[in-house]
């Protein structure tokens, strides 16, 4: 993937929607349905874009909509490539590589992530405050292409800490108002902190990986995120990730874990998930 097949991709989406776009979000498995919320939306198959692949993950409806949200111009990708899916990395982060090129400086990361702990259970959010990349490779190997950015980009925050606090505010602010509205509280939103592992997939961890992943400092774990997190600040992009917890890690609980868990678990909290992203959009866009 070149520069100018992520420009080639960003001319094709000025095309469908030539609006300014303030802020791009990637949905994770199960949380596709935010898309539907858009004002005036262009929604495009992957397969129409040119140079994107195609998701095959279920879960992943595999469109880029274009719309407003509130007044803001924003691009959501609904599914992601995966690493597991068997692309190469570039073509897994060329949707983020095109955003930067369309000069979209906010970005929203999501995913489905398991807890590395009993604290944070099933149907919790948790805001990624920084990421152990285990997948055991890297977006930007290879020669360096100078339009997207430097050879050794600075990753001390990665995630932006003002878009956390802005994210945390306002998760407390949608507690506070199911709470005064008498809404059952296991409905309420507590927003958890943590260190995101980012791992290659496609199994789920044994129970032993998931006691080192612990010992190393990792709060959930995924298949995602962390290579369109370092392509993002590669390009001076802003970034904000949140995690849906869609079950417990490996050896936690008793019984295996399947992707259908991750689905039901993401249509649950897809209300809530889907106020506090529309909330954080105003707020930074």
């Amino acid at each position: 993937m070149t520069y100018e097949n992520a420009a080639e991709t960003a001319e094709f989406i000025r095309s469908k929607y030539p609006y300014e776009i303030s802020t791009a979000i990637v949905l994770g498995s199960g949380l596709g349905a935010f898309a539907d919320e858009f004002e005036n939306a262009v929604s495009i198959p992957f397969e129409e874009i040119p140079h994107f692949a195609k998701a095959t993950v279920e879960g992943h409806s595999g469109r880029l909509v274009l719309g407003q949200l509130s007044g803001n111009h924003v691009a959501v990708q609904a599914g992601r490539f995966h690493y597991y899916e068997g692309y190469d990395m570039k073509d897994v982060v060329l949707p983020v590589r095109t955003f930067g090129v369309m000069r979209i400086r906010n970005l929203i990361l999501t995913n489905a992530a398991g807890s590395l702990s009993t604290d944070m259970p099933q149907g919790s959010l948790m805001l990624i405050t920084d990421h152990l990349n285990m997948m055991g490779t890297n977006p930007l190997l290879g020669p360096n292409e100078k339009r997207f950015g430097p050879r050794f980009p600075d990753m001390t925050e990665t995630y932006d800490s003002e878009f956390q606090q802005i994210a945390s505010e306002e998760a407390a602010a949608i507690s506070h108002e199911r709470f005064e509205k008498g809404i059952d509280e296991r409905a309420t939103v507590f927003l958890h902190r943590g260190v995101y592992c980012g791992l290659s997939g496609p199994t789920y961890e044994t129970p032993a990986e998931i006691h080192m992943y612990r010992l190393l400092g990792a709060d959930a774990v995924g298949m995602s995120t962390v290579p369109e997190a370092i392509v993002a600040r590669h390009q001076g992009m802003r970034v904000l990730g949140i995690s849906c917890i869609t079950n417990l890690g490996a050896g936690m609980i008793e019984g295996p874990i399947d992707h259908s868990s991750v689905m039901e678990t993401g249509a649950r909290v897809a209300q809530v998930f889907k106020e506090l992203l529309r909330r954080i959009i105003v707020r930074i866009g």
